[in-house]
């Protein structure tokens, strides 16, 4: 439970969902975590719960399209534990067009979130992180940046994660900074909870189920503490096997090859 005793953990798109899981089980786990969102009262309420059981957390404003707000945030960990050693880069939007439906605005803005948020978020916390002694960075990427999901601005910007954090992982490594990335599968949240194709993904995942924000979190907890000292660069993939053959199981199973 005390894994983290002494750090900061930033943690963006934190106020609700995956990001608030991760949260929770930062704080639980002894650091102290900035709950970073543009969803004000979400994020407030969030600090406040946690408060009130004792943990230490604070909310802020971030909008991790902006450099400025960027490093309001870098300022706030500076005053108040005069450190950053985590950064969890989860705020992230979906846009659920095709590439004749997308609108050039929509496939900037879906990138603009999902991949320009981390790099900016990378650059500012990185120096702080590093006056310390260094720290760990997980970039929240996607099993569809694996394959072509119908979504093509979310699929690049999920690859474009999986790229990212490899080349801040080679950059960093001398100033101690670990940077991986956790690929989830379908994960059901208040968000996505009525979505009409939870059903079908659930139907062709092999462990027959979603995933769920807390054993994201989970895996979150393990890569920034120090039991995975040794690990930075990689992806991992959390989606009950979708990746690793989701498609051949279910012809196999279709055609008779075997069955469930």
């Amino acid at each position: 439970m005390n894994k983290l005793d002494g750090k900061l953990a930033i943690v963006t798109g934190g106020a609700r969902g995956q990001g608030e899981a991760e949260a929770r089980l930062l704080a639980r786990s002894g650091a102290a975590v900035i709950i970073a969102d543009v969803l004000d009262a979400e994020g407030v309420a969030l600090a406040q719960a946690l408060t009130e059981e004792g943990l230490a957390a604070r909310f802020i404003h971030l909008d991790v399209t902006s450099e400025e707000s960027w490093a309001a945030t870098v300022a706030l960990a500076r005053d108040w534990q005069g450190r950053i050693d985590i950064l969890v880069n989860n705020a992230g939007i979906i846009n659920r067009t095709t590439v004749q439906d997308t609108a050039l605005d929509a496939w900037e803005r879906v990138l603009k979130v999902n991949l320009t948020g981390s790099f900016l978020g990378i650059q500012a916390v990185s120096g702080l992180m590093a006056e310390n002694g260094g720290g760990a960075i997980v970039n929240i990427s996607s099993n569809s940046g694996f394959s072509g999901h119908y979504d093509p601005a979310y699929t690049a910007s999920k690859w474009g994660l999986r790229g990212l954090t490899r080349s801040a992982a080679m950059e960093y490594v001398g100033k101690g900074i670990r940077v991986n990335a956790i690929c989830p599968g379908l994960v059901v949240t208040g968000l996505n909870a009525n979505s009409p194709h939870l059903q079908p993904m659930i139907g062709i995942t092999p462990m027959k189920r979603s995933g769920k924000p807390e054993e994201i979190a989970e895996l979150v907890l393990f890569l920034v503490s120090d039991t995975s000292s040794f690990i930075t660069g990689e992806d991992f993939v959390i989606d009950g096997g979708f990746t690793a053959g989701a498609a051949y199981r279910h012809v196999a199973s279709e055609t008779g090859i075997y069955k469930d």
